[in-house]
């Protein structure tokens, strides 16, 4: 909906009043120039800002992150000494306000919920966070109410839970941007920005027509030169009525319907709060201040002012559960979430600061707060102004006159050049002091063309681009963002340990044996010597949990793991929780202590709607490394055979068989007897998955590996599921039911007959020859490969006979079929069978010759070796004589069963001695090692 046809009623006399000429003159020029519609929104402009003068409670409007904005405000704070402030800001926040006496600037209001109730499942988590610099108007007035007694200060926006209700009817919710990038621009996460003020084009031709006409770059420039300048030692009248008209201009072209009704929304709910707070305490308008953004300011709502009666309906809130916090944020990530130019606030703190110490000001500053500056002197407020008379027209003698251009500091703009000229020579580039001057000249040129007498630190910026960067960027950091390091930085805030939440508070008290610092930025080594310093192993034990819970970089090991059954002797740890805090602090909204947060997150994992057998195995075994609690790893295990026995598939077989396995040896390691929930997960997977493996082996979907995984399962739980009453037959009807028709599940399924004794290894080799012999079936032989090498997983002795055949499928197979096999034959071992191959490779290693030389006269096992004639019939057929031959036919009852049991003749040979044999003919002629070893025995 456009609003170049709509003119809100000038309330009272406006039209003659103060305003009355000014609103002639621009009828008149617009009737002129652009018709009746143009006239219409300029007229409307000053009427609105007639009505916002007008109004009896006064309306100071802001702009977001704005240094004339915060100026405006000290000097109005200290003229007026208001009694009570109303500030555009999310009610619920207002208990967190008084935290920020214990923190670094800039630091973010949040407020965080993770357990939603009346809000689509899919949004979690939902968070919300308000930055506060302290270049900023909301900060004063904050500082201001807090530390001057008898001040009252009253948060009057919508909470955060009516950011989401009217989220759902916003097709761009407010404060919503793109997300943030870079290293400190993630501080707030994913998280919805809240500001005050957001003063920007919401037209898109109007921008790009500011912006080309003003000879600046992007929105941040151009509010600084014509705004920002002009504005910031104006005196209160001047600014007021400049930023409602800036306001009422942007309200009134606005093209996005959706976010204008919203904002509407957002105005009949301040102004009801506050109509309610003055009838509940009686407060005198007069002794108020109302600090919203300029935008609000020239609200023409039927609620607008104290003395409407038009009623609003305020929403009830849902039944989501809101946690509070300060978070760490800095100026990068406000430029990043709130789509500002990357520096404008760095620049703004900067031209805060300067600002400051030109007028002499004092701003107001939490007492006890971190911070570069020292607190404000409290002395006695000076006796409020009296009441003012009505407003004159200042917009007039503003618009018309051209703006006052500052003089040109060269010893400022000097000061520039050399630092970035240093600051480059550092980051690699070949600076010198001839760029120097380049830079100083060119930015006094490009002010020039832009129409500026002094170069602005965007005018530097860019002839330090020009002149040092040039083509090249040796270093990570570009000239650009030199610029920005010099003239403001990027300041990032803290958050003190009296404002933190009980769990981060309790990490650092816990933590506090390392010696560290912990709230420090920078990476920090900690060094556990846990064998010679037993009481750190607490401290490791935390430090497992915080790596399971917090980002990689937090806590990152350098030396040491855990893993079942095993402990670390000595760990070494890079932590930098300082710098990730903000991660730290979210944590504390899930509970107390971060064991409670971890066994949360564990028994959430395991009963979400999509969990698997799998990730209650993980569970379980996360459980089972850092909590140490039997009861609770017996309760994910329980719940692991309830999701195993509902699932209807087996893509997760193979993570399943890795992790059961892991499971037992460590439980049949470490405690006397199996958990009750590893039995029934034995006997439940064995009947689950013998009723599964008919259908998978003829299932395109599934594939060989989770086949060879759940006949791992079966014949690897085979005993234990035996021994707690389950059926073989069960098995074998399986396995005679499955008739799959892919050549890697039917050599996946001759290896199962093989384990279960209904296929011998000797014609599983007639079988595997006939299809090297069959010439259709040559080029499927490969994946006959595939499926015997899948199946060394439930049937480990068959290694050596996978050896056996893909030997002889590299030695007949045709080249043809060879070559253009082999890539894929590597990819698939690299992918599929990454951990068969070590049992592949060690089996190979006994099988082939240990020396290139042994190659030519190696004979494979699998082949036919012919008895030497000659020496079988020069030897008589008797048996040797040694202690073993003694020993069997000592005792010859055991031999003849076994030859019996064996199918064979128990017949027996007289044992005689052969002297002419090689071994004996090998001690006689070197006696020397015999003897040795006697002596040795002796």
């Amino acid at each position: 909906m456009s609003r170049t046809g709509r003119s809100g009623p000038a309330t009272g006399d406006g039209a003659a009043g103060a305003f009355g000429p000014l609103r002639e003159q621009l009828a008149q020029a617009a009737r002129e120039f652009g018709g009746d519609a143009v006239s219409a929104v300029l007229t409307g402009m000053v009427d609105d800002v007639d009505r916002a003068l007008r109004e009896e409670l006064e309306i100071f409007p802001v702009c977001h992150h704005s240094p004339a904005s915060a100026l405006a405000m000290v000097r109005r704070l200290r003229d007026k000494q208001p009694k009570v402030i109303y500030l555009e800001l999310c009610e619920d926040l207002q208990p967190l306000l008084t935290e920020l006496r214990n923190c670094r600037l800039p630091v973010a209001v949040q407020a965080f919920a993770t357990h939603l109730d009346g809000f689509p499942k899919e949004w979690a988590p939902l968070s919300v966070v308000a930055p506060i610099t302290e270049a900023s108007a909301e900060y004063q007035a904050i500082a201001y109410a807090l530390e001057t007694p008898g001040v009252e200060l009253v948060l009057v926006d919508r909470s955060t839970d009516h950011v989401f209700q009217w989220a759902e009817k916003e097709d761009t919710p407010e404060g919503e941007h793109a997300h943030p990038q870079g290293e400190e621009a993630g501080l707030h996460g994913d998280a919805l920005g809240v500001e005050i003020g957001d003063l920007r084009p919401r037209f898109a031709e109007l921008e790009e027509h500011l912006l080309h006409h003003g000879k600046v770059r992007h929105w941040s420039e151009w509010w600084d030169q014509y705004v920002e300048q002009p504005l910031s030692g104006a005196d209160h009248d001047t600014y007021r009525q400049v930023m409602t008209l800036i306001g009422s201009l942007f309200r009134r072209l606005s093209r996005d319907p959706a976010r204008l009704a919203a904002d509407e929304d957002r105005e009949r709910y301040m102004w009801t709060r506050m109509r309610e707070h003055l009838a509940a305490t009686g407060a005198d308008p007069a002794d108020c201040l109302y600090v919203c953004g300029a935008f609000h300011a020239a609200s023409d709502v039927e609620q607008f002012g104290v003395r409407s009666t038009a009623p609003f309906t305020i929403s009830p809130r849902t039944g989501t559960t809101w946690l509070y916090g300060l978070i760490p944020s800095s100026h990068s990530a406000i430029e990043a979430q709130f789509g500002l130019a990357s520096g404008s606030v760095s620049i703004a703190a900067a031209t805060w600061a300067k600002a400051v110490k030109r007028d002499r000001l004092t701003p107001y500053r939490l007492a006890g707060q971190k911070s570069t500056g020292k607190a404000a002197a409290r002395k006695p407020a000076p006796a409020p102004a009296a009441d003012p008379a009505p407003a004159a027209d200042r917009l007039t003698g503003f618009l018309s006159r051209p703006p006052t251009l500052d003089a040109l500091d060269e010893a400022e703009l000097l000061g520039w050049c050399v630092d970035i000229v240093r600051l480059a020579r550092r980051n690699g580039y070949l600076a010198s002091t001839a760029d120097a001057i380049a830079v100083f000249e060119t930015s006094i040129l490009l002010a020039g063309m832009r129409g500026r007498a002094r170069p602005t630190p965007y005018d530097f910026q860019d002839a330090a681009v020009t002149c040092i960067e040039k083509d090249v960027v040796p270093g990570r950091r570009d000239v650009a963002r030199l610029c920005e390091i010099l003239l403001g930085s990027d300041r990032v805030g803290a958050v003190g340990y009296d404002a933190l939440p009980p769990l981060a508070r309790n990490v650092l008290d816990r933590l506090a044996p390392l010696g560290l610092d912990l709230e420090k930025r920078t990476i920090q080594r900690a060094l556990l010597d846990l064998h010679a310093d037993p009481e750190l192993r607490p401290c490791s034990d935390l430090l497992w949990m915080l790596r399971y819970l917090l980002p990689p970089e937090a806590v990152r090991p350098i030396m040491g793991e855990r893993r079942l059954g095993e402990r670390s002797i000595q760990e070494s740890w890079d932590l930098a929780l300082g710098k990730h805090q903000r991660s730290l602090i979210e944590l504390g909204y899930d509970g107390v202590t971060v064991e409670q947060v971890l066994e949360q997150r564990l028994r959430r994992r395991v009963w979400a709607p999509e969990a698997t057998a799998a990730v209650a195995l993980a569970a379980v075994e996360d459980a089972v490394l850092y909590l140490g609690s039997r009861r609770f790893a017996d309760e994910l295990g329980a719940r692991a055979v309830e999701l195993l026995s509902a699932e209807r598939s087996a893509d997760d077989a193979p993570e399943v068989l890795r992790r059961i396995r892991r499971l037992l040896a460590y439980y049949r390691a470490n405690e006397p007897e199996l958990p009750a929930w590893c039995e029934e997960f034995a006997t439940a997977g064995y009947a689950h998955y013998c009723t599964l493996l008919p259908t998978a082996f003829v299932d395109d979907d599934t594939g060989v590996r989770q086949v060879g995984a759940m006949l791992g399962f079966l014949f690897s739980m085979e005993s234990l599921a035996l021994a707690l009453g389950c059926d073989r037959a069960q098995l074998e009807l399986a396995v005679r039911q499955s008739h799959p028709e892919a050549p890697a599940k039917v050599a996946l399924l001759w290896a199962a007959r093989t384990q279960l004794g209904l296929l011998s290894v000797a014609e599983l080799r007639e079988r595997c020859e006939e299809l090297l012999g069959n010439p259709l079936v040559v080029p499927s032989f490969p994946q006959y490969i595939m499926g015997f090498v899948q199946a060394m997983e439930p049937v480990p002795a068959l290694s050596g006979f996978v050896v056996e055949v893909i030997s002889k499928a590299f030695g007949r197979l045709p080249d043809s079929v060879l070559l253009p096999w082999l890539p894929k034959l590597i990819t698939t071992l690299r992918n599929e069978a990454a951990e068969l191959m070590p049992a592949l490779v060690r089996e190979a290693g006994r099988t082939f010759p240990g020396s290139l030389a042994e190659v030519d006269s190696w004979t494979p096992p699998w082949s036919p070796r012919p008895a030497p004639a000659a020496v079988a019939a020069s030897r008589p057929a008797a048996a040797p004589a040694g202690p073993a031959a003694e020993l069997l036919s000592a005792h010859r009852t055991a031999c003849d069963a076994v030859a019996v049991l064996l199918g064979c003749e128990p017949t027996w040979h007289q044992a005689v001695s052969t002297p002419e044999s090689p071994a004996a003919l090998l001690l006689t002629a070197h006696p020397e090692p015999a003897q040795a070893l006697a002596a040795l025995l002796t």
